[in-house]
């Protein structure tokens, strides 16, 4: 394979793609930066373009294979005298969808690694802060060595801004490997194991990330997505316990508070006796012990066909131990970790979310209750979100889908206004309304930007900030099947954009208030009850951002907060 340019080291270090094999030895570079952890010692790789010092694919745990597959992480057990390779990202965890499988990423089992970039040079004595990156994928898909999820330019940023910190970036289980739930997952203590992978990360960066430079007290959980989620999870993890983990938490389009009900173990049965019915453990005395025994080929062809697509969610289960209650229920009774957080919505979030064909009123009607509420409920949601094109999401578009995009539905505005609302506004809205509540500082964003290859129907939609936030210019990972470069062919004040909101991020790693970045001269205010405000990103104005009021939808938004309260906050 050729050797790449150093500029793309931040992206995806030396990994191998030729060999397929996570770890093969890479020559060690006179000079490389080295480092001494508990249980010994890495050497990873200088990046000169931005001067920074890459280590990568560092396991965290105990490769989660034989008896540990659908198990709890464990800590590693194991010392070395040799300084050991960090020069390249290790495989993705396996996942189902076109983050993995369409991009073509290598995956395995042995994947509960982490990397670290830092600002090249930084010793023990510096005690930089840091910010830990949680990939989004709807807890199916995804992983840090995704390009997208370049952490060099936002922690090159903060650099030329006098503010540097660490930059971390978390592999965690996916789809049934990290999320499968029911009675017998229940009765084995084997839950959520995503989300424990994500606290293993984080006890490790306890114990070592002090010799890359870094403040254990200094860290910020930051995700997009089920990554924002998987905030949320920690937010709210054993009942609010503060395990001093992270000092602050950033989410992008992700909240502590669900939009559904949380499946009990006895009913997620259906799923969990699919599985084993078609791997052949069903009639086994320990069905668990069998799904752990098979060959990774065999169970991974089960869990990436029909078999699992009925599942409604792979994510955060109520098991009385990480999680207690409902997100929402912890919250509205104290029971979180108080800490700062900055977090925002997409203005057209709906449109990747809200059902397609949806036509009529009727059948909008339908589409509410198949989620639970009944006719009575769905009448008045119906009125809260009326079918005027004018008043619906996207924005950019104007009138009803026509032509090729009538297959949208002739109610897409409609539909993409309530499901928007349901799963991503509603819940940013009543988290920040419980952090004011409870003294605790917050600040909000609402981003509005049509990216390049966002048409009219698709508007500011979900993800798209992403790129803004890494500060990712060059469009690293998105000319691709799956996505194109959202600021190819833009004007400069995309770029702007980019840099004001990167140190913005930066800012709050940084400080924990966004504010102090210099980046821009309009000030971001802290979330308050009195005067509630977000700051809106916008290209289409001349500072590229303005603060407004949060009262946006506000009578649908305040109906499914309070039904958040009173049915899914049980």
């Amino acid at each position: 394979m050729p050797q790449l340019p150093c500029k793309y080291l931040g992206l995806l270090g030396a990994f191998i793609l030729s060999t397929g094999v996570s770890g093969a030895l890479v020559p060690r570079q006179s000079g490389a930066p080295t480092v001494s952890v508990k249980n010994g010692s890495y050497y990873g790789l200088h990046n000169p373009t931005y001067d920074q010092d890459l280590f990568l694919g560092i396991p965290f745990a105990q490769p989660p294979v034989g008896d540990l597959r659908f198990n709890i992480p464990m800590p590693l057990n194991s010392t070395w005298n040799a300084t050991k390779n960090a020069t390249q990202y290790s495989y993705e965890c396996y996942g189902y969808g076109s983050d993995t499988w369409v991009l073509g990423n290598p995956v395995s089992e042995d994947c509960l690694t982490l990397n670290v970039i830092r600002p090249s040079g930084t010793g023990p004595n510096d005690k930089l802060p840091i910010g830990v990156w949680i990939y989004g994928g709807g807890g199916y898909n995804g992983g840090s060595l995704d390009p997208r999820y370049n952490l060099s330019y936002i922690v090159q940023q903060s650099v030329e801004m006098g503010q540097p910190f660490i930059g971390v970036s978390i592999n965690y289980r996916l789809q049934a490997f990290g999320f499968i739930f029911g009675t017998e997952i229940l009765k084995a203590g084997a839950t959520n194991l995503g989300y424990r992978d994500q606290r293993m990360g984080l006890q490790w960066l306890q114990e070592n990330i002090g010799a890359f430079g870094g403040d254990p007290t200094k860290v910020t959980i930051w995700g997009e997505s089920a990554g924002a989620s998987s905030v949320g999870v920690h937010l709210t993890a054993y009942g609010g316990r503060d395990d001093k983990l992270f000092r602050a938490g950033i989410m992008e389009s992700g909240a502590p508070v669900g939009a559904s009900r949380y499946l009990n173990a006895s009913t997620w049965d259906i799923y969990y006796n699919n599985i084993t019915k078609a791997t052949n453990c069903s009639s086994a005395s320990d069905t668990l012990a069998c799904l752990r025994s098979l060959p990774i080929e065999t169970l991974s062809t089960v869990l990436n066909s029909s078999v699992t697509a009925q599942v409604p969610a792979w994510g955060a289960q109520i098991d009385n131990d990480l999680l207690t209650e409902s997100g929402t229920q912890q919250l509205l009774t104290g029971k979180f970790v108080k800490v700062p957080i900055l977090h925002g919505t997409n203005f057209d979030e709906g449109t990747a979310f809200g059902t397609k064909g949806i036509n009529t009123t009727q059948q909008f009607l339908l589409n509410v209750m198949s989620a639970g509420p009944n006719s009575t409920t769905a009448q008045t949601i119906a009125a809260l979100y009326p079918d005027i094109p004018a008043i619906g999401i996207p924005a950019t578009l104007p009138g009803r889908p026509t032509g090729p995009e009538a297959f949208l539905g002739a109610q897409y505005k409609r539909e993409c206004s309530y499901a928007g609302d349901l799963i991503m506004h509603a819940p940013r809205r009543l988290t920040s309304q419980v952090w004011a509540s409870n003294n605790v500082s917050s600040w909000s964003y609402h981003f509005n930007v049509l990216v390049n290859g966002a048409g009219p129907t698709t508007g500011a939609t979900h993800f798209e900030e992403v790129v803004f936030v890494f500060h990712n210019l060059q469009g690293g990972g998105y000319n691709t099947s799956v996505a194109v470069d959202p600021l190819a062919n833009e004007p400069p004040t995309y770029d702007d954009l980019a840099t004001i909101m990167s140190r913005f991020w930066v800012s709050f790693i940084a400080e924990n208030d966004p504010n102090g970045s210099n980046a821009t001269s309009v000030h971001w205010p802290a979330y308050n009850l009195t005067t509630p405000q977000n700051i809106v990103f916008d290209t289409n104005v001349t500072n590229l951002l303005y603060a407004e009021a949060d009262y946006y939808r506000a009578e649908g938004i305040q109906y499914i907060e309070a039904r958040f309260v009173s049915v899914y906050g049980r």
